[in-house]
This record gives C-alpha cells, sequence and structure tokens, in this order.
C-alpha cells in the first residue's frame, strides 16, 4: 500500500491577502487556528470530496505551496528522502495537534509530510457538503520526469501507469487522499489542482483578485482541459475542468 496525499497547503510572508484571495475565488470556508502567536488558518473546502488544506504565514518570508503526504514513520520516511537526493527542509515538528516534516526533493521542490493517525483511530474529517470547489489532484513537475517519478515511485510506494513518458498519472494505491500526475516542465512545481466548472472563468477571477495566469485554458483531451496561476504571493495554483462523456 502506497501513501496517501491528505491535505494541501499555500502560504506566504503576507497570509491575509491569500486568505481574501483564496476564499473569493474558490468559496472556501476559512477557520483560524485559535491560539497567540499562530498564523495558520485551516481550509475546509466544501467541495464534498478531495481533501482539505491551510493558509500559513512564512516564517522566513518566502512564499509556498504543496501538499502534504501521510505516513506512519515521519523520521524513517525524511531518512528515506535523503537517501534519495532530498534535503530536510523542516524537521520533525510536534504542535499539539499535528506531527509533520518538510523536504525539497531533487529539483529542490517542496513537499509536507504529516503522521498519520494510529490504527483504529478516526481519520480527520474531510471537506464538507456544499459549492466549494474540491481539490482532488496533486501535480509533480521536474526537470526530468523519469527522474522524478522514480523519486516518488521509491519513496511513497507509488505506480506510474505508462503513458507519454514527458507525464505520467499516479495511482498512490493508498485507497484515500487524491492522485495525481508527475512529470517534466521548464517550470517546476509541486502544487494541488481544484476541479471548477470553467476553467476560463476561474482563471479570469484570479487576475481578477491580484493573481497571473501561468497558462491555460489548455486542452487535455477530448473532454479536459486544465490552468494555472500565480496567486498573490506567488504560489503556482491549478485547476481543471472535467466534462462527462
Amino acid at each position: 500500500m502506497g501513501n496517501p496525499v491528505v491535505h494541501f497547503e499555500v502560504g506566504g510572508p503576507d497570509d491575509g491577502p491569500l486568505l481574501r484571495f483564496y476564499g473569493e475565488l474558490f468559496g472556501w470556508r476559512l477557520q483560524p487556528v485559535p491560539g497567540g502567536g499562530v498564523n495558520y488558518t485551516l481550509v475546509d473546502t466544501q467541495g464534498g470530496s478531495g481533501i482539505n488544506g491551510g493558509i500559513g504565514r512564512s516564517g522566513t518570508g518566502e512564499p509556498w505551496s504543496t501538499f502534504y503526504v501521510g505516513t506512519e514513520d515521519l523520521q524513517g520516511t525524511l531518512d528515506k528522502a535523503g537517501s534519495l537526493g532530498a534535503t530536510v527542509a523542516l524537521p520533525v515538528t510536534e504542535t499539539g495537534v499535528v506531527t509533520f516534516a518538510m523536504f525539497n526533493d531533487p529539483d529542490g521542490l517542496l513537499v509536507g509530510l504529516v503522521e498519520t493517525p494510529p490504527p483504529g483511530a478516526p481519520p480527520p474529517p474531510g471537506p464538507s457538503e456544499g459549492e466549494g470547489a474540491p481539490v482532488d489532484w496533486f501535480e509533480v513537475l521536474g526537470t526530468d520526469a523519469g527522474r522524478s517519478q522514480a523519486f516518488y515511485g521509491e519513496l511513497f510506494g507509488w505506480t506510474v501507469r505508462p503513458g507519454d513518458p514527458r507525464y505520467g498519472l499516479v495511482d498512490t494505491g493508498a485507497g484515500q487522499g487524491i492522485q495525481g500526475g508527475i512529470g517534466a516542465a521548464p517550470t517546476p512545481w509541486a502544487t494541488v489542482y481544484a476541479s471548477v466548472p470553467d476553467v476560463e472563468r476561474l482563471l479570469a477571477g484570479a487576475e481578477r483578485l491580484g493573481g497571473t495566469r501561468v497558462y491555460g485554458p489548455r486542452a487535455v483531451d477530448d473532454h479536459m482541459e486544465s490552468g494555472a496561476f500565480r496567486d498573490p504571493a506567488g504560489n503556482v495554483f491549478g485547476a481543471y475542468h472535467h466534462a462527462p462523456h
């Protein structure tokens, strides 16, 4: 069984503009974490499926956008990532609510690890039902598709389905969380995609709210199109629409 992708996260030196941006753009419900000095807001996408996330304030001034992979052994997974060419971005950290860590993969892309609940413990609540855009796809684009696919396949036990050598669909084999794709692009990134009714409308909305378009809408196949934007902090975030056959 592979490791699941269970959480997404964006942040910047000032989280206020990001809260306004994502809340209005996607219709998400935002709940600040209580407690003094904690600049972190939990996101319930209200999409009824996919994963929830968070929006935070950077302690270093650097923006970030990424996803988190669940694991029972944080330190062991972090050590294995290092043996495969990654570097530690954040060592194992306990907050009293969650235990997590982060690494930079061989391309320098930031990815998170979060400790999964012990066997028998109830899982964290998923997105509630509502009108929000569900986040249900992750993506890693490195400088070398084969290297990235081998790294994540070995680290997390994921299977990359045969197809275009520049981009492979990922089956995490976890039976939970979301699926994704790993490929190569001139501009590397690790991020997630939200499912929306109209990609062009979403990208235009992102621009109106202070974001910038990266690409799209672009046809993926006969019934799917995608796009991506940079939020006000400069983070890449994606959107796609999958029309019924």
